[in-house]
Formats: structure tokens, sequence, C-alpha cells
């Protein structure tokens, strides 16, 4: 597969004048050539640049690749184009499946996961690698359905009266030669706000969500927070090729506070300081992954669709804190009926109702999780005994239910906190 380096940024919010975005230096090397080394990891070595402003300074550097044993070709545009009509000029030179990187972004991912992804979906124009941020009200949004088809796109800036999925488009695809008929020539376009929206009316485009490594460094703070990303190795080690840690956390009576049967998203609140806790796990080495019973849509009191826009509020209020959520698992069951306008397919003894363990380990398969090195935190025994059934550590908080459900299981927690936030703590060493 060929890789496309779209690397014209300026660097003008990072106060460069003498060399391009793409060629600020992290832990010794530009960040191309992280980029290179990179895909060249997964196989991929016939790569083209598409430069522009202070191209030389790309050129002069890379050559033709020898030195990094890949081939290189260089293509300079006379004007910006934006991401989309630059690429538009190799539209004769790629006839196959190829993939794309913006020159602003440090990763690390399995790219070699991403391909196969891809590879299932040979009649779709591409997959968008995308995933959730800790800046979601400045970053282009998009929403996909159970299959993971993108249906709709949400380019920044947001409307401050709807609430969006942390689903960020990560800049960093696989596209079929078919989307050049989406890119008008000699046209200012980018893909996000301009290319994809417009194809997937007719076209089918997939999103690969990952918890991997990858951030813009499109500001000083960002850069900052990069630079220190690297020098202690957090960007290598979320690749999926290595175990992963997680702290998973129930919903209802942890997140937000206890509503009994919740279907009125009005009703939803987040508990005091969730924000702060969930952040600390952010900016930690844990992954912070929701598993949460939800009857009520067995039961007929809420649609799933609702539910994903109760969701999608959580989200949205996280977002505005800087915190974010790499995934969430929902158990639509309920074993017991009675229920006026109950949904009798979904009244069934599942693996993945708590205290039974499956949505864990779903989510261990997809992230490759290090159970034993995870943690279960929940306000009931049934979560606590989905943690020890998975081998994870435990904590039952007293938010919530605190263990009401005690008399029916005979299982006890690792530790016992008063909220999150001081489980949260605990755990990464804080206090």
């Amino acid at each position: 597969m060929k890789l496309v380096i779209i690397a014209g940024g300026k660097g003008t919010r990072l106060g460069l004048r003498d060399i391009p975005k793409p060629m600020v230096e992290l832990d010794g090397k530009p960040l191309l050539e992280h980029q290179i080394l990179l895909a060249k990891r997964y196989g991929i070595k016939d790569i083209c640049i598409l430069s522009g402003h202070l191209s030389n300074v790309i050129i002069d550097y890379f050559k033709d690749g020898k030195k990094w044993d890949v081939s290189i070709t260089h293509v300079v545009e006379d004007k910006p184009l934006g991401t989309a009509g630059a690429l538009k000029q190799l539209e004769n030179v790629l006839n196959d499946r190829f993939m794309v990187f913006y020159g602003d972004t440090i990763m690390d991912i399995d790219l070699g996961l991403f391909m196969a992804f891809d590879a299932t979906k040979p009649d779709s124009i591409g997959s968008i690698l995308v995933h959730p941020n800790d800046h979601p009200h400045d970053s282009d949004l998009l929403e996909v359905n159970k299959d993971f088809k993108v249906i709709r796109f949400h380019s920044k800036p947001h409307n401050e009266n709807i609430f969006y999925a942390n689903l960020v488009n990560a800049a960093l695809y696989i596209l079929s030669p078919q989307i050049f008929r989406f890119i008008t020539v000699n046209k200012n376009t980018d893909f996000g706000c301009d290319i994809f929206p417009g194809a997937i009316v007719d076209s089918n485009l997939y999103a690969y969500k990952t918890a991997e490594y990858i951030k813009d460094m499109g500001t000083p703070a960002r850069l900052t927070k990069i630079e220190k990303d690297m020098c202690n190795g957090k960007v290598s080690r979320l690749n999926k090729s290595y175990p992963q840690k997680v702290i998973f956390l129930d919903r209802d009576g942890v997140i937000n506070k206890e509503v009994d049967n919740l279907t009125d998203i009005d009703q939803f609140e987040l508990i005091e300081h969730t924000a702060e806790a969930i952040k600390l796990i952010n900016k930690s080495d844990y992954l912070c992954i929701i598993v949460t019973n939800q009857p009520v849509i067995a039961k007929g009191f809420i649609t799933e669709n609702e539910l994903g826009e109760i969701h999608k509020k959580m989200d949205t209020l996280l977002g505005f804190e800087g915190a974010y959520l790499d995934d969430l698992y929902y158990c639509p069951h309920h074993p017991e009926s009675g229920f006026d306008g109950e949904r009798v397919e979904l009244k069934i003894n599942c693996d993945c109702r708590k205290p039974n363990n499956g949505m864990l380990l779903e989510a261990s398969r997809k992230y490759n999780i290090d159970l034993e090195n995870s943690w279960m935190i929940g306000d009931r025994y049934a979560d606590v005994k989905a943690g020890h059934d998975s081998s994870c550590k435990t904590v039952l908080l007293r938010t919530g239910h605190f263990g009401n459900d005690r008399d029916r299981l005979t299982v006890e927690p690792d530790y016992i906190f008063d909220n999150l936030k001081n489980a949260i703590e605990f755990i990464l060493g804080e206090k």
C-alpha cells in the first residue's frame, strides 16, 4: 500500500518561521521522520510527500528516502489547495487503495490492524481512523451506525445547543481511488468539511475506532504535551500491539447521579468531580471504558437511539471539562417480563448483563487488555462480581446504590471509596 503524507502546514500558531510545521523536532527527529518510520514498520515503503510552504526544507532532508530504506516522491503545490485539493494532484498515479497521513500528527498506531479492518470493506470509498479526544469542541466530529458506517459529519465550530458524541476524525485515512471523483481540480478543499460529507450520500465510508495515541500539534500547549508523552514512552505504549490497562467504570451512580430507570435526558447530571477523575485517567496509561447495564431498553422505556442521545450528552459534558471516555459498552437485556411495550427479543439471560462479565471480555478482545492489571469500579456488587470474574481489581463506591444488592452476591470488593475521584487518586497514586 502506498502512503501519501500531506505536509503543507505552516505552523503559524506555533510561531514557526524557518521550517514548515511537519519538520518540528520531537525526541531528536522531525515529526515527518517519525511518521515515515512508523509506516516502514508496517511494510509501507512507497511514500509520496505533498508539500508547499518551505518545501525545500523537506526535500533537502529526506531526498529520495534511501537513507531510511524507503522510496520517497515529492510533489510541491504551487498554491495552497487544502488537504483534499492537494491530494487531487495524484489522481493519475494512485490506482489502488492508499493511506493518508496529515503531516502535523504524532502517532503510534498498529497500522496492520487498520489495514485489516479496511480490507473487510473493499467496496467502500475508504476507512477513517477515529478516536475521542480532550478537545472535541474544536475538533471535526462524526457519527456512525452500529456497523461503524459513517452517517454524518459535524465540522467545527459546533452548535452549542446540540450534544455530540466524542468521535473525532483523527486525520488518518485509507482511501479508494474512487475518492477523486468527489474532489475538484485546483480548488481549495478539506476532507472533513468539503469531501466526506458529500461522499457519504451515495458511497460507504467506515470508521475505525482506536484508543491508540494520535494527536495533532496545532498549538504550543498540545506540542508541549506531546513532547512529554514521547519522553515518558506513552506514545508507543498505547500501540494496540502491547497489552493495555483499563479502568472500567459503571455508569449510573458512578458517572452520573442515580435516577431509577433513567430515560429523560434532562435528568442526566454528572456527579461532582466526575470529570476531574476521568481526566486523571486520561492523563495516565490507563484507558477509560464504561460498562453499563441498560435494561430500560428491554423494558421498552427507551429506544437505543434515545440512549445514544443521553450518551452524547455525557460525552459533551465531559468534553467541556477536557475529559473523555475511550469506549462504552452497554447491555440492553433484561430477563424478567411483564412491562408494557417491552421488547421480547431482549428478554433473555445473556452473558453481558452484569454480574456477568461479557462486556469486559468483549472490550478485552478489542483493545488487547491486560485484565489482571485493570480495575472495575462500580456502586453495586454486580460490578464487583463482573470485575472479579475478569481477574480485575475492584472498587465499590459509596455513591449511587452503594452495594444494595449485596444479599444476592457473595463477593467482596478489594477497596471501598467515597467517590470516583478518591478511587482514581488512589489507583494512580495521586494522593
